[in-house]
């Protein structure tokens, strides 16, 4: 008798079975799910329920490429084929593939916290309607196309009003590059210089060789650091003397032009400090082009 029974148990999920993979197939996204893959259907009607759950997202993932509502958001569940096995996985929908190829490239980009706006800057999206800005675009225009074939050695110094873009503009030229497998340090210098204080013990070394030895530099504000013979002999000089013997192109963006920039970096005022500031001036001035924005303030 329980044979009987046994039997009976079998044939009934089995025509269960039978009946849900039917009624499934007459979705139009597990009928093309089901195609694909090259199992039998008395095999794939056991994962009815994955399957359908694989449908509704692949369906999702062509309403909304960022697949937001499904189970692991941003990803599809996905099944295929090993050796005849039937599998499941979470593939990443087109959008989140790009957000994770946006992350390594990136990490590429930068070791010390920057804003995300500078972060995430391109060239696409830079105001362009000020004819303030006009020169510049070309500068940077040019920069690019002639640094990818091999030709640009030169940076800029970039000076200006608070708040004109000028380190959303030169983040956005390094960010282009990086996505072409260049290195770049994008570093907001007075940050830069405390980090470096605070590593001493530790990192120190590896902190400073990623902006001395980076493809490309930007020292963002530089002229808002509190000067010390220490930042401006130890650190800043040999920055500037290792890109210039290494023809490494280096940006500068500041609120003070380089005539003042100089005067500032002249902390003790007296001749040898003068002397020290012109020093690091003239590398500047041999590494980079110099350039002013003056425009309306962005960040109001």
């Amino acid at each position: 008798m329980k044979d009987i029974n046994s039997i009976n148990n079998i044939k009934t999920n089995k025509n269960l079975l039978e009946k849900e993979y039917k009624e499934a197939l007459k979705d139009e996204y597990f009928k093309k799910i089901v195609s694909s893959l090259k199992i039998e259907d008395k095999e794939l009607m056991k994962y009815t329920s994955k399957i359908m759950q694989a449908a509704n997202e692949l369906k999702n993932s062509e309403q909304d490429d960022r697949c937001l509502i499904n189970e692991i958001p941003g990803f599809i569940f996905t099944p295929y084929v090993v050796d005849g096995v039937l599998n499941f996985t979470y593939k990443a929908s087109n959008a989140k593939k790009e957000e994770l190829n946006e992350v390594e490239y990136v990490k590429k980009g930068y070791k010390f916290e920057v804003s995300k706006q500078i972060r995430n800057a391109k060239m696409s999206e830079i105001y362009t309607d000020d004819k303030n800005r006009i020169e510049l675009i070309k500068w940077i225009t040019t920069f690019i196309k002639e640094y990818k074939k091999g030709n640009a050695k030169k940076g800029l110094y970039l000076s200006g009003n608070f708040g004109s873009g000028k380190s959303y503009v030169i983040s956005a030229c390094l960010n282009e590059l990086v996505k072409d497998g260049y290195t770049a340090a994008m570093i907001y210098y007075p940050e830069f210089l405390r980090i470096l204080k605070s590593s001493f013990d530790t990192d120190f070394e590896e902190q400073y060789d990623y902006a001395r030895k980076s493809d490309l530099l930007l020292l963002d504000d530089i002229g808002a650091e509190n000067v010390t013979p220490w930042s401006r002999d130890e650190i800043l000089g040999p920055i500037l003397q290792y890109r210039m013997d290494n023809n490494m192109p280096t940006f500068f963006t500041s609120n003070l032009s380089i005539e003042e920039l100089e005067i500032n970096l002249s902390e003790g005022k007296n001749t040898v400090d003068k002397l020290k500031a012109k020093r690091i001036i003239e590398r500047i001035k041999y590494l980079t082009d110099e350039l002013k924005l003056i425009s309306k303030n962005q960040r109001k």
